[in-house]
C-alpha cells in the first residue's frame, strides 16, 4: 500500500497538455496522489519525442499541436461534460480559450501561465503595453468578472506565479509573530492588506537564485536551462513590469503606467531579460536578479491594495528578481547579444546535475526587521529521493500544480482564481513535503549596500528601498 496520501479521485477524463519538463515531472504527483481510471488519462502533445515514454507507461498520446482552429474539436474528442480534469501545461497555446473551453462543458482546470497564441510575444507590431502580463492578466480576470461562479479554473499556478502568493501570506503571520504582534490568518482580501499594510511592508521581492549545475558543458549557440527553454525566453522578452507600490516617489526611466484594469502595474521600455534589480538570497546573499516580468508581481500587488486601485491608500511594490542557473546566465547574454533565438536549446534533467539549489522565496522589504526571505530551499539531490522525473527547479513548480488540483476538487464550483485567492494553508499543506526546507531569513541588507566604488550617486539615500534604488542602470 502506497505511503503517499490521496487526495480524492477524478471521475473521467484526465487531459494534460503539454509534456515537457513540468508536464513529465507533474505526472508522477498525479499518478501518487489522485484515484482516476488509467485507462482515460490522455496526453496532448505534438513533440513526437514523447511517444516513446507514453507508450511504455500505456498512456494515450494525442500528437497534434492545439490551435485557434483545432481546439475545440480535440478536446471535446477527449473531454467529457461535467467531468474529469483538464491540466494545461503547454506553451503556445490560448490559456484563456482552452479556459473558457472547460468551463463552457464544465470540466475543472488548471495552468501555470497565461500563455497565449503563437506570435504574442515576439509580435514587433503589438504595442509594448499590450505585450504585457498584465494584459494577459486582465483578458482572465475580465472572463472571471463575466461569468462569476462555475465550474473551478485555476489560473497561474505553479512555483511563481502560485506557490510565492501562498509564502507571502505565510511571511506575514511570521512577522507579525516576530514583531510580537502574532494574529490569526485574515479572513478577507482586505484584511490581509491590511495586516500588510499595519506591518510596515513596503513591498516583495519574489528573489530566487538557481545554483543547479551540470557535468556537461555548455556548447556555443545552445540555451541551457533548468526549465522550459521556450517559456524564459518568451517572458524574457516581454517588456520589464513590477507591480508598483505607494511608497515610490517617482519613475523610473521609460516607465509607463497601465491606464485600465486594476491599475497595480507599471512597464518599462525594455525587456526583463536585459533589466537587472539588486535583490538578495540566502545562500549568494547580495545579488542581482533579472526583472522578467510574472503574473505574481501585478497579482500581489493587485491583491494588496487597499482603496481606489486609481489612487490607492495602500499597495506594495512587487517584481521578480531571477538569478538563473549559471547556464541560463551565460546563454541569455549570448542571445541577447547575438539579437536572435538560439540555434539549440537543452533543459538540465535530474540525471545529468550534479549539484545546486534552487531556493525561491519572497522578500518583504521596509518593515521594523527590514528584510525578511521566507521561502523553499530545495537542492538536487532532495529533488531526486522526493520524485522522479525533475529536478529542484521543476519540483517546485510540479507539486504547486498538485496543490492547486487538489484545491480545485476540494472547491468545486469557485470559478476562476488565483493563487492569491485560495486558501495557502490548505495549498502549502500538500505541497510543503515537497519544498525541501522552508526557511524564514532575517537581514539588515538594502540596495544600498555593496554598491562597487565611487561610481555616481545613489538615487534616493533617504529611503533604501525605492525602487530608484533597486533598478541597476
Amino acid at each position: 500500500m502506497s505511503s503517499y496520501p490521496v487526495y480524492g479521485r477524478i471521475d473521467g477524463p484526465l487531459v494534460i497538455i503539454g509534456f515537457g519538463s513540468i508536464g513529465r515531472g507533474t505526472l508522477p504527483l498525479i499518478e501518487r496522489h489522485f484515484e482516476y481510471d488509467a485507462r482515460a488519462l490522455v496526453v496532448i502533445d505534438p513533440d513526437p519525442a514523447r511517444h516513446t515514454f507514453l507508450a511504455q507507461r500505456g498512456i494515450r498520446h494525442l500528437q497534434v499541436a492545439l490551435t485557434p482552429d483545432n481546439f475545440r474539436e480535440v478536446l471535446g474528442s477527449v473531454l467529457e461534460p461535467g467531468r474529469g480534469f483538464c491540466v494545461n501545461l503547454s506553451v503556445d497555446t490560448s490559456s484563456r480559450d482552452l479556459m473558457r473551453f472547460c468551463r463552457e462543458i464544465g470540466v475543472p482546470y488548471i495552468d501555470t501561465v497565461t500563455e497565449p497564441w503563437p506570435g504574442f510575444y515576439f509580435d514587433d507590431e503589438r504595442p509594448n503595453a499590450m505585450r504585457t502580463n498584465h494584459a494577459l492578466r486582465e483578458s482572465i480576470r475580465a472572463d472571471a468578472r463575466a461569468r462569476p461562479g462555475g465550474s473551478t479554473a485555476v489560473s497561474c499556478c505553479g512555483a511563481n506565479p502560485g506557490m510565492v502568493s501562498w509564502l507571502v501570506k505565510e511571511a506575514l503571520l511570521v512577522l507579525a509573530r516576530d514583531l510580537g504582534r502574532p494574529v490569526a490568518a485574515p479572513g478577507t482580501r482586505s484584511d490581509w492588506a491590511a495586516l500588510m499594510q499595519s506591518l510596515g511592508v513596503k513591498g516583495v521581492h519574489v528573489a530566487e537564485r538557481d545554483t543547479q549545475v551540470s557535468h556537461r558543458d555548455r556548447r556555443l549557440g545552445t540555451f541551457v536551462n533548468t526549465w522550459s527553454v521556450e517559456g524564459f525566453l518568451a517572458e524574457g522578452f516581454q517588456p520589464a513590469e513590477l507591480g508598483w507600490g505607494t511608497h515610490e516617489r517617482r519613475l523610473p526611466a521609460g516607465a509607463h503606467h497601465q491606464e485600465t484594469g486594476c491599475r497595480a502595474a507599471i512597464w518599462l521600455d525594455r525587456p526583463g531579460a536585459d533589466t537587472r534589480v539588486r535583490s538578495w538570497c540566502p545562500t549568494p546573499g547580495p545579488q542581482f536578479g533579472f526583472l522578467i516580468t510574472h503574473n505574481e508581481a501585478i497579482s500581489i500587488a493587485d491583491y494588496f491594495t487597499l482603496g481606489d486601485p486609481a489612487a490607492p491608500a495602500f499597495r506594495p511594490t512587487c517584481h521578480y528578481a531571477y538569478h538563473p542557473c549559471d547556464d541560463a546566465v551565460l546563454s541569455l547574454h549570448e542571445t541577447l547579444g547575438a539579437g536572435h533565438l538560439p540555434l539549440a536549446q537543452h533543459i538540465l534533467d535530474e540525471n545529468e546535475i550534479t549539484s545546486g539549489i534552487d531556493e525561491l522565496g519572497v522578500l518583504l522589504y521596509g518593515h521594523a526587521r527590514n528584510a525578511l526571505w521566507y521561502g523553499s530551499r530545495l537542492s538536487i539531490s532532495e529533488a531526486r529521493d522526493l520524485a522522479p522525473f525533475q529536478n529542484a527547479t521543476g519540483l517546485q513548480v510540479t507539486s504547486a500544480v498538485l496543490a492547486g488540483m487538489v484545491w480545485a476538487l476540494e472547491n468545486p464550483g469557485a470559478g476562476i482564481v488565483e493563487a492569491d485567492e485560495m486558501d495557502h494553508a490548505r495549498c502549502l499543506a500538500v505541497q510543503r513535503p515537497y519544498l525541501g526546507a522552508i526557511e524564514a531569513h532575517y537581514t539588515d541588507w538594502t540596495p544600498l549596500a555593496n554598491r562597487p566604488g565611487p561610481f555616481g550617486a545613489v538615487p534616493d539615500p533617504d529611503d533604501p528601498w525605492q525602487f530608484a534604488n533597486v533598478i541597476a542602470p
